[in-house]
């Protein structure tokens, strides 16, 4: 039998209110395109868990806000790549063979959290159609913003993130870090310098499921937390508290011209 778990009485209970009331106090605003990175045991005891973590980013959008989220996933890649765990080489080709093609109705994310796969199952939710990168969105822009999503590059203009730039959106880092940025990423298809890669996922072609191989920038978010860093000292970022979750919010579009300025002098230089 493990360790009994009980609950500190003199921690904070969150409820759908107070999320609500902290996002506000952070800056989140009726109307807002927000796009949320985050993790639900971050916050604390939340009364209700990921739902209600939606409801309170809903009610404080309004019906007049668009809410994103992330709805990766990395299981549909390359499985020579693969490390924890890998697999026997015996078993590539098979999985080449077999890996079930990208489905936005069906295709579970991997690592977003259970805040962001709870919201990708909603009904009504839309997602993006890229099999490893795609993105989930509900309100007045989510067509704009899932409806046109290229294999690669996949953080791209032809992306959801450049819908979001165009958009002049915000980004929530709920109990996440700057790692979990993807913002970022979009900066770095803008730098020559980029590295490229062979990738490879299962997707559908003209209803026919099949192993598909492109080639896409070798995105990397290994300095990305001293990139968000400097971009918050500019003052560019509102940092705050969501429960007990440390959170920052910034805006796309600063946060992708700053990190492509600041990439070309400290990755590229």
């Amino acid at each position: 039998m493990g360790e009994r778990k009980v609950i500190d009485a003199s921690a904070k209970l969150n409820t759908v209110e107070s999320i609500r009331a902290d996002l506000g106090r952070l800056g989140v605003r009726e109307g807002d395109t927000l796009l949320v990175h985050s993790s639900l045991s971050k916050i604390g005891w939340v009364c209700g868990d990921a739902e209600a973590v939606i409801l309170a980013l809903q009610q404080a959008l309004g019906s007049a806000g668009t809410l994103v989220m992330p709805a990766h996933s990395g299981q549909n890649s390359d499985p020579a790549e693969w490390a924890n765990p890998p697999v026997p080489s015996a078993w590539l080709e098979e999985i080449y063979a077999h890996m079930p093609a990208f489905d936005p109705d069906y295709t579970a994310t991997r690592a977003m959290g259970r805040i962001a796969e709870q919201f990708r199952s909603l009904p009504g939710t839309l997602r993006s159609y890229h099999p490893q990168v795609s993105f989930a969105a509900r309100g007045p822009h989510a067509a704009e913003i899932t409806g046109v999503h290229a294999l690669t590059p996949q953080f791209g203009q032809d992306s959801p993130l450049g819908a979001l730039y165009r958009l002049d959106a915000k980004v929530l880092l709920l109990g996440v870090g700057y790692d979990s940025c993807t913002t970022f990423h979009m900066a770095e298809t803008q730098i020559e310098d980029m590295p490229r890669k062979r990738m490879g996922a299962a997707i559908r072609e003209d209803g026919v499921r099949t192993w598909k191989w492109f080639e896409d920038y070798a995105y990397d978010s290994d300095d990305f937390d001293r990139l968000g860093q400097d971009f918050e000292e500019q003052g560019h970022a509102a940092v705050g508290k969501v429960g007990m979750a440390e959170c920052r919010l910034l805006p796309v579009r600063a946060a992708v011209d700053y990190a492509a300025a600041w990439l070309k002098k400290h990755r590229f230089a």
